[in-house]
C-alpha cells in the first residue's frame, strides 16, 4: 500500500481519524494524504457576492483551516511519516472521491459523526456515501475514543 487518504474536518472525530490513519501509514510505509474539503459558502453561490465582512470572515476561516492542516502534516513528517496536506473546495463526497483517485489512494480512513437515523435518511451520511461509491477500501473511525 503506497497511499492512504484521511479526510479531516476538524471535528472531535478528526483526532481519532488522524491516529488510526497514522498507524496504518506507519504499518504499510505509505504516504498519508490529509484532506480538508471546504464547502463553498451558500451566499457565494450564484450571482450575489454578499457583504465584504462575510467574505473576510470566510477567508480568515479558510486560512486558519489551511494553516492547521499544514501543521498536522508537518507534525507527522517530524514523526517520520511521509505526509502531505491538501485543502480543496467542493461537494464533500464527490470531491473526496476525486482526490482519492488523483492521489491513487488505496485506503480511505475517515470519521463517522454518528448522526441519528432520521438525519441519515434525510441528508445521507458522507461516510455512507463514500462507502457505497468508493472503488477502494474505506475504514470508518467512530466518533468515540476507541482509537487510542
Amino acid at each position: 500500500m503506497k497511499n492512504i487518504l484521511a479526510p479531516i474536518d476538524f471535528s472531535p472525530v478528526s483526532q481519532n481519524v488522524l491516529r488510526v490513519a497514522t498507524v496504518q501509514a506507519r504499518a504499510f510505509g505509505a504516504k498519508l494524504w490529509l484532506l480538508h474539503i471546504a464547502a463553498p459558502d451558500p451566499d457565494f453561490v450564484g450571482f450575489k457576492v454578499g457583504p465584504s465582512y462575510v467574505r473576510e470572515q470566510l477567508a480568515d476561516e479558510l486560512r486558519r483551516e489551511h494553516a492547521d492542516l499544514q501543521a498536522m502534516a508537518a507534525d507527522l513528517v517530524k514523526q517520520g511519516i511521509n505526509a502531505e496536506a491538501l485543502m480543496v473546495q467542493g461537494p464533500t463526497t464527490d470531491t473526496l472521491l476525486e482526490v482519492a483517485t488523483r492521489v491513487e489512494a488505496e485506503l480511505i480512513v475517515m470519521g463517522s459523526h454518528g448522526k441519528g437515523a432520521l438525519m441519515r435518511a434525510l441528508l445521507g451520511s458522507v461516510s455512507e456515501q463514500v462507502l457505497r461509491e468508493s472503488p477502494v477500501p474505506v475504514m470508518v473511525v467512530p466518533n468515540t475514543d476507541v482509537a487510542q
